[in-house]
């Protein structure tokens, strides 16, 4: 099947359906990623003021468009409002910071980070309490936060504004207020995300993929922390055995599942052959049964690995996202 190397947006822009993630990448590291990650043809570029790295990011980016007008139209970056600003007033506050240390004059996409809040602390984007718990801010309005985002497109500094993290019931109570220019969530092999993908499908949202190779970095730290053993996605026998066919790497056809499911995705890796490979998948494709085998990996909920366990107290706001039932 022929896999679209972009989503189209609302007046005439396009989403690359690749990009370059920066969770967890240190900030001396990811320049040297991003001017990598640039040369192998990467435009779409994921951050978040919670990531505390977006001067980093944005040093790459601009040293390579060099005050060209026509390059930095090439580029789709996004970023996100982190949950200590989930309040009307703060909104502007927390975008502008984003905006000012990407050094850009606009942001091609904004997202709403999470649905629930924390307090806001000026300095600290991740407020603890004494006993280690977050200082969650449980009077979030989630729809006035919303409609303070929308806010942002007038002023020409936006120009798509989307959601993350939530929910298949937030997400229909937030798209009766205006439509997500884009969906992101964690999207991989061993959790599909069926039922919300299917919801934002008939809303017409586009679904872009975090996570989507697992994110070992994460499921150490978690491990470390909870016990749980988390599966290594890039060891499955089924992707080692495709992998072996193809003459791809696994992550690669990790890649690809999600490409011909239609699902964008923004892998993050710090490794120069890494970076180049995540890139390279529109020369092979998996058949049908292929594709149904690993559909058949699906672990539903039990497949999730950011749970936001490791924000203690968090499940207690109104708007977490993942309730057990």
């Amino acid at each position: 099947m022929v896999v679209p190397k972009f989503i189209e947006l609302e007046g005439g822009d396009r989403l690359p359906i690749i990009g370059f993630g920066t969770w967890q990448a240190p900030a001396d590291i990811l320049v040297k990623s991003v001017e990598t990650a640039l040369e192998a043809g990467y435009r779409h570029f994921d951050s978040a003021r919670a990531y505390e790295n977006e001067a980093a990011l944005g040093k790459a980016l601009n040293r390579w468009i060099g005050g060209d007008v026509n390059k930095r139209k090439e580029l789709f970056v996004a970023t996100k409002l982190p949950p200590g600003g989930n309040r009307p007033d703060l909104v502007e506050q927390y975008f502008e910071g984003s905006r000012q240390d990407l050094g850009l004059d606009y942001i091609d996409l904004y997202l709403l980070h999470t649905p629930f809040g924390f307090k806001h602390v000026p300095g600290d984007l991740h407020p603890k309490n004494p006993d280690g718990s977050m200082m969650v801010d449980h009077t979030t309005d989630l729809i006035a936060v919303w409609k303070a985002v929308l806010k942002l497109k007038e002023s020409g500094r936006v120009r798509h504004v989307g959601v993350s993290n939530v929910n298949e019931e937030q997400l229909i109570r937030l798209t009766a207020v205006e439509k997500p220019a884009c969906l992101q969530v964690e999207v991989h092999v061993l959790f599909q995300q069926k039922s919300l993908i299917a919801a934002a499908n008939r809303l017409g949202i586009p679904v872009v993929a975090y996570s989507p190779l697992g994110s070992r970095a994460l499921t150490n730290m978690l491990a470390a922390k909870t016990g749980r053993n988390y599966p290594h996605l890039l060891e499955l026998p089924l992707v080692l055995e495709l992998s072996k066919k193809y003459s791809r790497t696994p992550a690669q056809i990790l890649l690809r599942f999600l490409l011909q499911h239609g699902v964008g995705a923004i892998p993050k890796s710090t490794d120069p052959t890494r970076i180049k490979q995540n890139i390279s998948l529109w020369d092979f494709e998996l058949n049908d049964t292929e594709m149904q085998d690993l559909h058949d990996l699906d672990r539903g909920e039990e497949g999730r690995i950011c749970d936001f366990g490791f924000f203690i107290g968090v499940q207690t706001h109104p708007e977490f996202p993942f309730k057990k039932n």
